[in-house]
């Protein structure tokens, strides 16, 4: 009998301990069981205590009672062998209570380690929240844009300084370590372009750039049309110079006398003068209005975010579902429009914080379409583009004009004849054509950067330099500043359209650049740099619990 009760307490205790292995393994291999189990595990423990207290008569009287009733119906045993039963009940019942207290035991510490896990993963949280709340304040509050500096000020990012904040915001014995991270700069600015969108969609919506999304195709036509022009632009004085090559080859036999005479009423009716002195000296030097100062501040190219090698990011990050890639531009062009400077002086600005301010160069949206380390360099690249756009459009419309033709024709019959060849009137008629074309754009160009309007389409009402205007067009003080049309176009439309035709990987990039070089001149963050600015960051946590059981979890923190 003894052996039969040793061999049922033995099943009872290897019971109890496969039985306890597997519940612990159960819920420490399990690294997200949510808190609300745990506190059910532990009602229900209560409940089954509870209800063990208070009915602990009742399961006694219950007990006994049974045994009462099994040893009357086996009054023919004898009582020896009713003691050897009672007492093997007796075992049962005690091996029973041992496995019921072995698993409230078992589930208390399951408890325990969860809850050490639950509070783990609030700590790194909270610790990574914290550490973000840090991010760059001037940044955000001048450009809207959130970053964490990594180098905190100091020039020299590590990403150690980042772990060290996670442990000083702990509570707990982390061992911290950066899977992920991104910053700024990442694929050409993917994080900082999103941000911009984002912003500008929260603040604006996509109403804000309805009006602009319908002129796409006009830019880029009229880009088209002024590439085209720029390349008979470059013939013309070429075709003139033959013209004359040729005039002066047969005038050799001339007397001295009526030669100096030709070459001095040639000289004073040269249409080509303006053009002449575009290719010699650029189209700043005849197109700028007379009372505004040109800038001569510069950068180091190779200091800037575009040029210079950068910090990159690793892992894996959600990115922004393109909707509307025009619009994405449009919108993107705006944040542009309202935050950074540009040469044009009109008087009324469409948005409050494009003042001018104190920077590094005045012509911030020139550069970020051109790129120039110099104000006059990134200006002059962008006038030279509207100048062949404007050159086109006024070259339409003298085409069609039977007035200014049979102008252009009497003046190329004199020039022909005075060089004598009066076979090459028609071609020189032509030439005088696209030089009057040009110079109306000068004088377009006056207007844009003087803050006005000029017309999209030009009439006989609206053109503005007469024939006999062109001779001396941008030799001194010529008089001619440029009208304001009523209806027009604007100079800031027309960087609009230079910012929606040239890719978005270089405008990003450009537009950081000014970004550094603002928050180091205005916001005195003199150690700036884009790409030490954290925007997303994934970590890996590893806690030690109990002894060698070790918990791993993740933490991500991004800006969506």
């Amino acid at each position: 009998m003894e052996k039969k009760i040793m061999k049922i307490k033995s099943c009872v205790i290897s019971g109890q301990r496969n039985l306890k292995e597997n519940i612990c393994r159960f819920f420490t291999e399990r690294k997200y069981i949510s808190g609300i189990t745990v506190i059910e595990l532990v009602l229900i423990l209560v409940i089954v205590i509870a209800l063990l207290l208070i009915f602990k008569t009742e399961l006694i009287n219950l007990i006994n009672s049974i045994f009462d009733k099994i040893t009357s119906e086996s009054s023919c045993i004898k009582l020896e062998n009713m003691k050897v039963k009672k007492a093997e009940i007796t075992a049962f019942l005690s091996l029973i209570v041992v496995l019921l207290i072995s698993f409230i035991f078992g589930i208390i510490e399951i408890t325990v380690i969860q809850t050490e896990k639950n509070l783990s993963r609030i700590c790194a949280d909270g610790a990574i929240f914290s550490v973000f709340g840090e991010y760059e304040s001037q940044l955000m509050e001048a450009y809207h844009i959130f970053g964490l500096d990594g180098s905190y000020g100091t020039g020299e990012f590590n990403e150690d300084k980042i772990i060290g904040r996670m442990h000083y915001y702990s509570n707990k014995n982390i061992d911290y370590k950066i899977n992920g991270i991104q910053y700024l700069t990442d694929n050409k600015g993917q994080a900082f372009r999103e941000q911009v969108l984002t912003y500008m969609e929260q603040k604006y919506g996509i109403g804000l750039i309805e009006d602009l999304a319908g002129r796409t195709s006009v830019w880029e036509e009229e880009s088209i049309q002024g590439e085209e022009i720029r390349q008979v632009e470059e013939t013309i004085l070429d075709e003139f110079e033959e013209i004359k090559s040729s005039g002066q080859s047969e005038n050799e036999g001339a007397d001295e006398e009526e030669t100096e005479s030709e070459d001095l009423a040639e000289l004073e009716e040269n249409p080509f003068q303006c053009l002449e002195q575009i290719e010699r000296t650029g189209i700043l030097s005849v197109a700028m209005p007379k009372d505004m100062p040109l800038s001569g501040r510069q950068i180091d190219l190779d200091l800037q975010a575009s040029k210079r090698s950068l910090q990159t990011g690793r892992g894996k990050f959600p990115m922004r579902k393109n909707t509307d890639k025009a619009k994405e531009k449009l919108l993107f062009n705006e944040y542009i429009m309202q935050n950074f400077t540009q040469a044009s002086k009109e008087n009324i600005s469409e948005y409050p914080d494009s003042d001018e301010k104190n920077r590094s160069l005045d012509y911030e949206i020139e550069y970020i379409i051109s790129g120039k380390s110099s104000d006059k360099e990134n200006l002059e690249s962008v006038v030279t583009k509207i100048f062949f756009i404007r050159m086109a459009l006024n070259y339409v419309y003298l085409m069609g004009d039977s007035v200014k033709k049979s102008e252009a024709m009497a003046l190329a019959a004199t020039i022909s004849t005075l060089l004598l060849i009066p076979e090459a009137a028609e071609a020189v008629k032509q030439l005088i054509l696209l030089a009057w074309a040009a110079g109306e754009g000068v004088i377009d160009i006056r207007s844009l950067l003087s803050g006005n309007k000029v017309p999209l389409v030009k009439t006989s009402d609206n053109w503005q330099l007469t024939l006999a205007s062109l001779f001396t067009l941008g030799i001194g003080d010529d008089g001619i500043s440029g009208a304001d049309a009523e209806e027009g176009i604007t100079y800031k439309e027309y960087l609009r359209a230079f910012l929606f035709l040239q890719p978005e990987e270089e405008t990003t990039m450009r537009t950081i650049d000014r970004i550094e070089e603002n928050m180091r001149l205005e916001q005195n963050c003199e150690k700036f740099r884009a790409d030490h600015c954290v925007t997303k960051c994934e970590i890996r946590n590893k806690v030690e619990i109990f002894g060698d059981l070790a918990y791993t979890f993740p933490s991500y923190y991004g800006y969506e």
